[in-house]
C-alpha cells in the first residue's frame, strides 16, 4: 500500500503522490510572469518606504474574515480593489488552520469566490462586475497555488513557500503602477497634447511622473460620463500645474486634430489583446484610428483576464445610474452600461509592468498565463 503512494521514478522517495501528480499536471509556464514582473519591480525599488508585503494587524479576539480583511485594505484611497483582494487572499493563507494542502486550496478557493461574488446582505459592498478584481483573484490562485515550486516539500514547508509567493505577488501588484509610469515616460515628449478619458489611477501616475520630470505637455480630459470621473482627473492635474482642457465626451472628434496621442486605462485586458474600459473608450479609439493618432493603454498585468468578447453585447452588464438633470418619461429606455470593449486593431501599444507590449504579444502572454 505504501508503495502505491510513492513514485518509484522520483529521485526523492519521501515526496507524496499528491505533490508528484500535481507537479506533473501544473508545470511552470514557459513565460514565467512572476519572474518577469519581479525583475521589473527590482528596476524601480523606490517606493517611499511603503512595502507591498506589509501585513495588516488583525484583532486577535475577532475571527478572521476575508471580507473584513478586504474591506480594510480597500479603504486605502490609492490601493486598487484588485490589489486589496490579493492582500486579503494572502492573509487567508497566513491565518489558515488547514492541515493539508488540499484543505488550504479549498479554503483559498472559497475566499476567492466570496470576493468575486459577495453575499447580497454584505454591508460594505463593492463592484462585483469589476474585471480587474476577478482577474486579480484568478491570477493569484494560478501563481500562488499552482506552481511546481511547492510540490516537493511537506505541508508546513509548502505553506511557508506559498505565503512567500503570495507576498511577492502582492508586492509586484502593488508596485505595478509605478513601474508602468516609468516605462511610459519615453513616449511623452515636450509640446505634446494627450487625450485621456475619465479617471485612471495608472494614467494619472504616468502623467504625474512626467510633470515631476519637468516635461512640457498638455492634457485634454473628457468629462467621462456617466460618473464624470474626468472632472476628478482634471482637478488633480491642475494641482500639478499641468495645462488641462476639459471636454464633453461628444467633443472628442472635434478636438482630435489637436491631439498627439490618446492614453487610457483599462478595467481588463482580454485574450484578443483588446481592452474593456469605461464607456466611450471604443469610440475614442475609432476616431483616433481614423485620424492616425496612436492609442496607448496603461494597464497592470493583474488585469489580464481570461475573456474573449466578440462584440459589445458579450460583456457582463456593469450598470450605473445616469442623471440627465431633467425628468425622463417612463416609456424612454435609458442605456446604463458603464463600459465597452475596444478591439485590438484600434490600439497601438500597452504599457504594463511586464514591459511595453503590442496587443498581439499581450494575447500570447495572457493565453500562457492560464495554461
Amino acid at each position: 500500500m505504501a508503495d502505491t503512494l510513492q513514485n518509484p521514478t522520483s529521485p526523492n522517495p519521501k515526496i507524496s503522490a499528491y505533490y508528484q501528480t500535481r507537479a506533473e499536471h501544473y508545470g511552470v509556464v514557459t513565460s514565467d510572469w512572476l519572474a518577469q514582473a519581479q525583475a521589473a519591480v527590482a528596476q524601480n525599488p523606490d517606493d517611499n518606504g511603503v512595502s507591498g508585503t506589509q501585513v495588516r494587524v488583525s484583532d486577535p479576539d475577532k475571527p478572521f474574515s476575508v471580507i473584513d480583511e478586504f474591506n480594510s485594505w480597500r479603504k486605502q484611497p490609492d490601493l486598487a480593489e484588485a490589489v486589496a483582494a490579493i492582500r486579503a487572499l494572502a492573509a487567508v493563507i497566513r491565518n489558515s488552520q488547514a492541515t493539508t494542502m488540499m484543505e488550504l486550496e479549498i479554503e483559498l478557493k472559497k475566499a476567492s469566490d466570496s470576493l468575486k461574488a459577495p453575499f447580497r446582505n454584505c454591508i460594505d459592498s463593492w463592484d462585483t462586475t469589476s474585471i480587474s478584481l476577478t482577474a486579480g483573484c484568478d491570477l493569484f490562485m494560478r501563481y500562488v497555488t499552482r506552481t511546481s515550486a511547492l510540490e516537493y516539500e511537506d505541508f508546513n514547508s509548502g505553506k511557508s513557500r506559498l505565503i512567500e509567493r503570495a507576498e511577492k505577488f502582492g508586492e509586484i501588484s502593488y508596485k505595478a503602477r509605478k513601474v508602468i509610469a516609468m516605462l511610459a515616460q519615453d513616449f511623452i515628449f515636450d509640446g505634446c497634447t494627450i487625450l485621456v478619458h475619465g479617471f485612471s489611477r495608472v494614467v494619472f501616475e504616468v502623467l504625474k511622473l512626467a510633470a515631476q520630470n519637468k516635461k512640457l505637455f498638455r492634457v485634454f480630459c473628457t468629462e467621462g460620463r456617466p460618473d464624470r470621473t474626468g472632472l476628478r482627473l482634471s482637478n488633480e492635474l491642475a494641482k500639478l500645474d499641468v495645462p488641462v482642457r476639459l471636454l464633453i465626451d461628444s467633443a472628442v472628434a472635434y478636438s482630435m486634430d489637436e491631439v498627439d496621442m490618446v492614453l487610457v486605462g483599462a478595467d481588463g485586458v482580454v485574450e484578443s489583446g483588446g481592452i474593456i474600459n469605461m464607456m466611450g473608450t471604443y469610440q475614442i479609439a475609432l476616431v483616433a484610428h481614423s485620424m492616425n493618432k496612436p492609442v496607448y493603454v496603461a494597464a497592470e498585468s493583474y488585469k489580464f483576464a481570461r475573456l474573449y468578447p466578440l462584440d459589445q453585447k458579450d460583456l457582463a452588464p456593469a450598470l450605473r445610474p445616469i442623471g440627465f438633470g431633467v425628468p425622463i418619461p417612463s416609456k424612454v429606455e435609458v442605456e446604463k452600461s458603464a463600459r465597452d470593449y475596444t478591439p485590438p486593431q484600434y490600439l497601438t501599444l500597452l504599457f504594463t509592468d511586464l514591459g511595453v507590449l503590442t496587443p498581439s504579444v499581450v494575447s500570447d502572454e495572457l493565453i500562457q498565463l492560464y495554461l
